[in-house]
């Protein structure tokens, strides 16, 4: 089950309002992982979104690269932060060896199952030796596809795991919390922190 591309374009109808209905106010898992890195470090996030998370590495004094897989959403992001927002499907990122850290909070949950392995291995290709990854899923027992029409891959811990490691991130660490969504219903969520070898 795939519907990548009503994804996108709930994303490139819904940029504005989206944006405006996430505003984050709880940045400790942010800062945690900001507390982790070296001083001057940079790092790439994928899937900003709105950029509250880049706006707040950047009033952090972090040297951030947000990006987003959605032209309007980017464009959302790049108003609000007043920097440039990069354009980038995740199964296009092609740097190598470039950041200290990447960031992925809430939005490699929308890369089809089947490529997710690529895409994971395309961020740990990214990262500097002992670079520090971030990402957060939703699981459950199978894939989904919620009332406004955007793909979840739920992954299992399991299965994160040996994804990870097949591409040679390490000291993996995962937290599994429950919370909620933009549809407003309760949901299981994965954290997942790991370091390139």
């Amino acid at each position: 089950m795939t519907d990548d591309h009503s994804t996108d374009r709930f994303y490139a109808q819904n940029a504005a309002r989206y944006a405006a209905d996430t505003e984050r106010r709880d940045f400790g898992r942010l800062d945690a992982f900001i507390d982790r890195l070296p001083e001057g470090a940079r790092v790439l996030e994928l899937g900003c979104g709105a950029g509250h998370d880049s706006a707040h590495m950047l009033a952090r004094g972090i040297d951030v690269r947000p990006t987003d897989g959605t032209a309007e959403m980017a464009a959302e992001a790049e108003r609000r932060l007043g920097v440039a927002v990069g354009v980038l499907p995740f199964d296009a990122l092609s740097d190598v060896a470039c950041f200290d850290a990447v960031w992925a909070n809430a939005c490699l949950l929308h890369v089809p199952r089947t490529g997710l392995p690529d895409v994971i291995g395309r961020i740990a290709r990214a990262l500097k030796a002992g670079g520090l990854f971030y990402a957060s899923y939703k699981t459950a027992a199978d894939e989904t596809i919620d009332r406004f029409g955007r793909y979840y891959n739920n992954p299992s811990v399991e299965y994160l795991q040996s994804t990870y490691e097949a591409v040679g991130l390490g000291a993996i660490e995962v937290d599994a919390r429950a919370g909620g969504g933009y549809d407003g219903l309760p949901t299981e969520w994965l954290h997942v922190t790991a370091v390139k070898a």
